[in-house]
């Protein structure tokens, strides 16, 4: 997944990982139970440089209780290998807490075969590198959630959307399957979606503007659409119940996404 400019500037920006909530920031030592994410640029947090340009997961908070808070600690560019190499994994396990939650979804920069720093491959290495997420987070009594790779924007001539990322979402959900984890299609279900918006409609969600056409990453209302597959699917799969859920069938104004300054 290449990056633009301002891209590549919001990377250094979201080393640190971001804790976010409807409600206000969420701290480790909260009592509340937290929804962490590790991830790439399709969820990460984007700053005011980068706008209209917007991670599902800032969306994510406006279909969740106040009282559950999400910390995303996406970061643009980044894989299974390169999040855990950097020592992100580590950092997202220290202040991780029983009943949390870790949901892991990498699989657009895995692909790169021609940078190592990056690259696995799907039904091997990939699936090693998330089994430290897996393992990871039951040693320390939260529940690990794997999510498929939200799809991109492709279709053929006939209209017809296309998948784009190889074997890694089979590779995920027959890991899932291996090892009693919860799955997030969102690939399954993004392809779906784009299917049913066609080719035109679905410029709409994604990052098209004046100077660029982003296939890859979302605005406002693609962020949102993302994120209300996210939650409606956790509730499906019994990661959150109903309690922790709202909005799932009403619409979300896109004025609620903001885009913070970026801080030195």
């Amino acid at each position: 997944m290449s990056l633009s400019r301002r891209q590549v500037a919001a990377v250094g920006m979201a080393a640190v990982p971001l804790a976010l909530s409807l409600g206000g920031t969420a701290h480790a030592g909260d009592r509340r139970r937290t929804l962490h994410i590790a991830g790439d640029s399709t969820a990460a947090q984007k700053y005011a440089d980068a706008a209209p340009e917007t991670g599902w997961a800032m969306a994510l908070p406006f279909f969740l209780r106040k009282d559950l808070a999400v910390a995303n600690h996406a970061v643009n560019g980044r894989s299974s290998k390169s999040f855990v190499d950097e020592g992100r994994l580590d950092a997202v396990l220290s202040v991780i807490r029983p009943g949390d939650v870790l949901l892991v979804q990498f699989g657009h920069n895995d692909a790169k075969a021609e940078d190592p720093a990056r690259h696995t491959e799907p039904w091997s290495t990939y699936q090693d590198y998330l089994r430290r997420y897996v393992d990871g987070a039951r040693a320390r009594g939260a529940r690990p959630v794997l999510a498929t790779s939200v799809e991109r924007r492709r279709f053929d001539a006939s209209g017809k959307a296309l998948p784009t990322h190889g074997e890694y979402p089979a590779a995920m959900r027959a890991l899932a399957a291996e090892e009693g984890v919860a799955l997030l299609d969102l690939q399954a279900l993004s392809l779906a979606l784009w299917q049913e918006l066609g080719p035109e409609e679905t410029k709409k969600y994604f990052n098209w503007t004046a100077t660029e056409q982003d296939n890859t990453h979302f605005n406002p209302p693609g962020a949102i659409a993302v994120a209300r597959l996210v939650a409606r699917e956790s509730l499906q799969r019994r990661v959150l119940g109903p309690r922790d859920v709202r909005r799932l069938d009403e619409p979300v104004p896109e004025s609620w996404i903001g885009w913070p300054q970026a801080t030195s």
